[in-house]
């Protein structure tokens, strides 16, 4: 009996992990969102829902979990477009399995990605081809609504449903993107040229409608000064007429263009600093002083421009030692 107890203990042991390890087997659970696809030998069985389930243990196995959450496929393609312009793509699809088709998902497809990039493969390839580049950022939406009904028409049938096709990346080359940025910069330059050649005209016929209104103020308060000026003559010259009897119009204006000039000659004497220069102004004295500038002039000239010959010496210049010979102006 001693020698047989370990035995027992053994055995016993041996019954204790054999029901444990039947019970394990017999019991299994799933996950929300889940389906579980069970098997008896080799055969499909049933699809589990979420919760606890109960199998036949070694004879029935989860082979597999088919998640039922919406998924995310990014999918990279390299095409180029009408005017042969490589870009890259990135077409995000949001795809999930349909609850009434698990069993076709499942045993249908043995790589559902592959599937899926696959058609977005070929549904790009044959789309952006025929596009321009331009064109293609304006048309991305409808590139991707393309891809989502010739995806969900096929992948129906798998089992698979999609929700949205997205194109979310447009990457050409980096020189073609370099000179679309060179492009887009000369436009706004022109437009910003032409802009500013537009504010420049406005100030400018702005100035020049501000200059005219000047001037034409400027010569309504030129008339209105002289005829201020013309009234107050008239009005000093019949003063004066009753003032003084005897004496004429004439002799009044004398009187008071004479005042006027000795006024100006005190104006210029009381300056310590003038440049003023008092010639005769007499008509005769005026047409004698044009012609001796006329004669000075041309004889300046003839003496720079007359070259050195060998039997005439250079004209000499008169130095400040040497008299010099002035007319006299005549005076009245």
């Amino acid at each position: 009996m001693p020698t047989q107890a370990p035995l027992l203990l053994l055995l016993a042991s041996a019954l204790g992990l054999a029901t444990m390890a039947a019970l394990v087997a017999t019991f299994f659970t799933v996950q929300q969102r889940t389906t579980a696809i069970v098997q008896r030998l080799g055969k499909f069985v049933r699809e589990a829902g979420p919760g606890l389930h109960v199998k036949i243990p070694f004879i029935d196995r989860v082979i597999g979990r088919v998640n039922l959450r919406v998924q995310q496929l990014d999918v990279k393609i390299e095409t180029k477009t009408e005017d042969n312009v490589f870009v890259q793509m990135v077409v995000a699809v949001q795809y999930f399995v349909l609850p009434t088709k698990v069993y076709d998902a499942f045993y249908k497809l043995d790589d559902a990605k592959r599937q899926i990039t696959s058609f977005v493969f070929d549904v790009v390839r044959a789309r952006v081809p025929k596009i321009k580049l331009d064109d293609v950022f304006e048309k991305k939406d409808e590139i991707a609504d393309i891809v989502k009904s010739e995806l969900a028409q096929v992948m129906d049938d798998f089992g698979y449903g999609i929700v949205k096709a997205l194109v979310t990346d447009i990457d050409p080359d980096a020189r073609v993107k370099e000179s679309m940025n060179e492009i887009n910069a000369a436009q706004r330059m022109r437009v910003a040229a032409t802009e500013k050649g537009e504010a420049d005209r406005i100030l400018k016929v702005k100035a020049a409608e501000g200059d005219a209104q000047s001037k034409a103020l400027q010569g309504k308060g030129i008339a209105d000064q002289r005829k201020a000026i013309v009234q107050g003559l008239r009005d000093s010259v019949d003063a004066f007429q009753k003032a003084v009897p005897g004496t004429t119009a004439k002799d009044v204006m004398n009187l008071v263009l004479m005042t006027q000039y000795f006024d100006m000659l005190k104006e210029i004497g009381a300056s310590s600093r003038t440049n003023a220069i008092l010639i005769p102004h007499s008509p005769g004295n005026l047409a004698s002083l044009t012609e001796q500038m006329r004669t000075a002039m041309i004889e300046a000239d003839q003496t720079v421009r007359v070259p050195e010959s060998p039997g005439h010496p250079p004209p000499r210049l008169r130095t400040s030692e040497e008299p010099r010979v002035a007319q006299e102006m005549p005076s009245r």
